[in-house]
């Protein structure tokens, strides 16, 4: 398994994760480095990947782009004229390759690309501000975003233009799918909004300790959550309740998390962690 992450420092790393023994296979883990790349002239804000592909941006308003396979730099995307906010590739179930990579920014813009040859198709207006998150349906013809007007959109990604709008009550500041597409997820300060997609009716409303800054759909229903609690918290989103925790799991806030597909689950901050997830918890 390949990992990203990056930084305020401007560098980006790639690292492979494999058992210490394969024969049999072990529980320990080893985390190797396998690039360091300073591609931008400005911190990293945020990372994504998909298959061998891997992209970064930056609030110095440009994309790079990766090959984890060979491990090299692809070079950068010039389309932006303010900071990116939110990358996610769509990749289609049955292949192995992205086929596109879209991105956020701070002037409220969506940008819809081609992974083959990173050409640019769309960018249009989804937000009159800043663009906190941004999520891709698993079925990759629509987006929810969330943004510092305090609204949610619905963009239509066939037609590559905002589909719906409405306010929120309070500022949200994370946005996902679960792995369906039948649901997704709201954060908003120490709170996560459970909704259904179909009509955004409010299922369950998940209260954390303190704020949420990070968060990532597992299978069976699972949210990993983590932010200024430092814990790792995995919520059972069926039911409303907290399925287990890894109490301090940092010594400092989370900032990004993600879920492997299969058991391993890595989580990034200022220092890297990955914890195998049992699925018979």
């Amino acid at each position: 398994m390949s990992l990203i992450a990056g930084s305020y420092e401007r560098f980006i790393w790639g690292f492979k994760l494999k058992p210490l023994t394969h024969d049999p296979p072990s529980q320990s883990l080893t985390l190797t480095q396998i690039f360091s790349y300073p591609s931008h002239i400005a911190p990293i804000t945020t990372v994504a990947a998909a298959g061998p592909a891997a992209a970064s941006g930056s609030s110095d308003d440009t994309i790079h782009i990766y090959d984890l396979s060979s491990a090299a730099s692809l070079g950068p995307l010039h389309h932006f004229s303010s900071s990116i906010t939110s990358l996610s590739f769509y990749c289609p179930p049955n292949l192995s390759f992205p086929r596109n990579l879209l991105s956020a920014a701070a002037d409220g813009t969506i940008s819809i690309f081609d992974t083959e040859p990173f050409v640019l198709l769309k960018s249009f207006r989804s937000h009159k501000k800043c663009i906190n998150d941004l999520a891709v349906h698993p079925s990759g013809k629509l987006a929810l975003s969330v943004s510092r007007d305090g609204c949610l959109a619905m963009s239509n990604l066939m037609r590559g233009k905002r589909s719906f709008c409405c306010r929120l009550g309070k500022e949200a500041t994370i946005v996902k799918f679960d792995a369906s597409g039948d649901r997704f997820f709201m954060a908003s300060e120490e709170k996560i909004g459970v909704h259904l997609a179909e009509d955004a009716r409010l299922l369950f409303e998940l209260d954390n300790q303190k704020r949420v800054l990070c968060a990532a759909p597992g299978e069976g229903g699972i949210l990993f959550t983590g932010g200024e609690s430092r814990s790792i918290t995995a919520w059972d989103t069926n039911s409303g309740k907290v399925a287990y925790c890894i109490e301090d799991a940092h010594s400092t806030r989370l900032k990004g998390e993600a879920k492997s597909i299969g058991r391993g689950y890595y989580e990034v901050q200022a220092d890297l962690s990955c914890w195998i997830i049992s699925q018979n918890f």
